[in-house]
Formats: C-alpha cells, structure tokens, sequence
C-alpha cells in the first residue's frame, strides 16, 4: 500500500479518491483512499484536530495518521511503534466512518469549520513569535533565535499546543531547565507580557501579511513549513498543519496570559 497523496496543504477541502484500504476502529470501520483532503489528527503533536466532513456520503466521526508496516498490517495512531516517517513504513489517512465502502468515493470537508482551525493556527503562530519578543529582556544568556530574531522561547519552553476554532491553547513550562538554559521569569507580569503582543498583533493582522506554506512533497509526512512576510521579516516554523493565506483574514487576535508557579498560558483567540 502507497502513503496517502494529500491535498489539504494547498487548501483543498473536497476530492474523489478509490478506496485502497479498509482497517477496523472499534465498532466503526478506518476507509483509506489514494488520495484525501482531509486533515487528519498528528498522534504524535496533536496540536490541530482533525477535519470533519463526508466520505461517499457518509459522516466520517475521526480522522487519524494510519501507518502500514512491511508486514502488511495497518496501525493507528499511538499504537504506531516508528517514528513519523520513518524508512519501511507507509503513512496514512485513515478515515473513520460507520459504513464500508469500496471503489471510487467523494470526499467533502467541511470548510467552514476547516476555515476556523486554519485561523486558529495562522493565528497561534503569530502569537508564539509575538510573545518571543516580548520576553525577548528575560533571556540572560543567548539564546537559539526564531525566524525574527528573537529568542525563541516558544519552541524552548512549550509543552503542549492545541489549535481550535478561532483559537489555541499553548503551555509553557518555566522551570529549572529553562532557567539554565538563560531564562528568568523574575518580574515577568503577564498583564504587560499580553498587552505588548496584542499590540504587536494588531499591527501584524493589520499588514495582511502573506502567509504561505512550503509543501515538498504530495505524503502526509513531507516536512512542511509555514511562511508569513512579516513587516518583521519572514519568519518560518515547520508545521503540518493548515492555515489562512493572509493575515488580514483574521480580522483581529488578541492573547491572554496566565502564570502560575510551574508554567505560563497563553490562551489566543481570533475575532473575525
């Protein structure tokens, strides 16, 4: 079995595909195509979830990574035991649905809510480089610097990410290990922290800025990387995901940040 071509990187959201696979999911059934639309859940940084839509007609309730090993087996999920990509496996779009088809289907998502993830994670990477800056005075020592610039404490710090409609969640740890690393929390207000990347953030939506993502290949695991021309600069940050083609699309985004002993929060949310 081949990986599955994906078509979502370039903003599709409807395809017709023949039926290469079929896999059981609990009580429902995991239908493979050649070719999806569909975005489906990342198991191994499960940061946006997966599309909603139809195959051949039917709901499809989930959307998970599959992967076929040599053996000819077919596993989901955490159940994967190689790494992303990795050599000897071929890596899948398994579409979970209560029916089982065969031969060629359509497959629809549904792009108003694909529309609401994809301004979710325009909109968290924007964040993540705004608050970057912010903290930018925190760093004692040098630092590995983002795609601006600037320390890049986000991909230092982060512990978890998770993309939603019109937002995302991001938590940070701000412990002994980033203090080595240079980083100092002392004095840190996250009142001023949030309102100088708002600040920040208005002026990037304002620019309607070019977003673009760099696809090297049609498989679900080819390294993407995100691209936005920032009056900034442009800053790059791999990605799988999917996005807006302009900042002005997302109307306005703001951030709230809440610190607690052993981590910060930042909570974004997009108002279109």
């Amino acid at each position: 079995m081949k990986s599955t071509v994906v078509t979502f990187p370039d903003g599709s959201v409807s395809g017709r595909s023949e039926i290469v696979g079929v896999v059981p999911v609990g009580d429902l059934h995991g239908l493979v195509v050649a070719g999806t639309p569909f975005h489906p859940l990342d198991h191994t940084w499960p940061d946006q979830p997966a599309d909603r839509g139809t195959i051949g007609g039917h709901t499809v309730t989930d959307c998970v990574t599959g992967a076929w090993s040599e053996a000819g087996e077919i596993l989901l999920g955490a159940d994967i035991p190689a790494r992303r990509g990795a050599d000897g496996w071929s890596w899948l779009v398994v579409h979970v649905t209560g029916a089982v088809l065969d031969g060629t289907v359509e497959l629809q998502v549904d792009p108003v809510h694909r529309a609401a993830l994809s301004a979710g994670h325009t909109a968290c990477h924007l964040a993540a480089l705004a608050l970057n800056a912010a903290l930018a005075g925190h760093w004692r020592k040098a630092a590995t610097p983002d795609g601006l610039g600037n320390p890049d404490f986000d991909q230092s710090a982060i512990t978890s990410s998770r993309i939603s409609p019109f937002g995302s969640v991001d938590v940070y740890r701000l412990g002994k290990s980033l203090r080595k690393k240079g980083f100092s929390a002392d004095g840190l207000d996250p009142a001023t922290i949030a309102a100088e990347v708002n600040d920040r953030l208005k002026v990037w939506v304002a620019a309607d800025a070019p977003v673009r993502l760099d696809v090297p290949g049609p498989g679900l695991t080819a390294r993407r990387t995100w691209h936005c021309s920032l009056p900034d600069g442009e800053p790059s940050i791999p990605c799988g995901g999917t996005h807006v083609t302009r900042t002005g699309e997302l109307g306005g985004v703001t951030v709230a940040l809440e610190l607690e002993e052993a981590g910060l929060t930042m909570r974004t949310t997009v108002r279109p």
